[in-house]
Parts: C-alpha cells; structure tokens; sequence
C-alpha cells in the first residue's frame, strides 16, 4: 500500500495537526449541508477555511470569497478537502495535479472514493484520506485541542 494512501489515525492525526488552510472543493452556504457545516466546524477550530465552488462564485463563505476553481485560490493551501460526487474526482485529480503548487493532502468527506484519482494524487505525494469526514476525525484524534 501507498504510503500516501493514509487511513490510519497516526496519519490522520498528522494531516489534522499540520494543516492551517484548507480548501474546500464543494462549499456551500447553506448551513444545513455538510459542506457548510463541516468547514464551519474546521474554522472554529483554528483553520482558515478556502470555498472553492462554480456555483457560488464571488459570493462569500467562511469570511471568505468563494473562487470558482482551485487555480483561482490567491494562495496554497495544506488541505483539499473534497465536497463532491466520486465521478467528479478523477477531473479534480488532474486539476490539483496541474496547481502551481502541491498540497500536503486531499481528503474525500464520508462516502467519497475513488482509488483510482487517490492512486494519481498519491503517487504525485499527496496524502489522500477516503471516505471519511475531517469533523468526527478531528472531534476523536484532537479532543484535547478542541
């Protein structure tokens, strides 16, 4: 297995720990989805939070101007966290693989995968993380932060 694949919680606790911005690819406004309510969650606890989604362009979430694309960010970021459909992912690979800059990883939420674009990305050095949400994770690997 990939040392990039992560899926242990010496991992998880380490992508948690070093992260400060985080992208999240799939925002929204509405504070009752998952992608508003996680990074809502994430920023509470000390990470600037990046919206990247088309359909909310120049809008602002988080405090933040939503961009359309992860290209558009103004800066890197140490996390994408991904807010999208498994069929979308391979596309997001290529586009976080073109980036002028590499993040330290990208983390598909709960009920996201796609081995082959987290293959891509990890072979690339990425840290990937499957089919888990950053919430429950960083609620049970970094309570006595929180």
């Amino acid at each position: 297995m990939d040392a990039h694949l992560v899926d242990d919680d010496a991992g998880l606790t380490r992508v948690l720990r070093e992260a400060r911005r985080v992208a999240v690819l799939g925002a929204k406004p509405d504070p009752r989805e998952p992608a508003h309510y996680v990074p809502a969650y994430l920023q509470a606890h000390g990470y600037r939070i990046l919206p990247v989604n088309p359909n909310f362009e120049g809008r602002t979430i988080f405090g933040e101007r939503v961009v359309a694309t992860l290209a558009e960010l103004d800066e890197p970021v140490d996390v994408i966290d991904v807010f999208r459909r498994p069929t979308f992912l391979p596309g997001h690979a290529r586009e976080i693989l073109a980036l002028s800059w590499k993040p330290r990883a990208v983390w598909f939420q709960l009920g996201i995968r796609h081995d082959g674009a987290a293959a891509e990305l990890a072979r690339a050095g990425i840290d990937v993380i499957q089919d888990r949400c950053m919430m429950p994770e960083h609620r049970r690997l970094l309570k006595h932060t929180a």
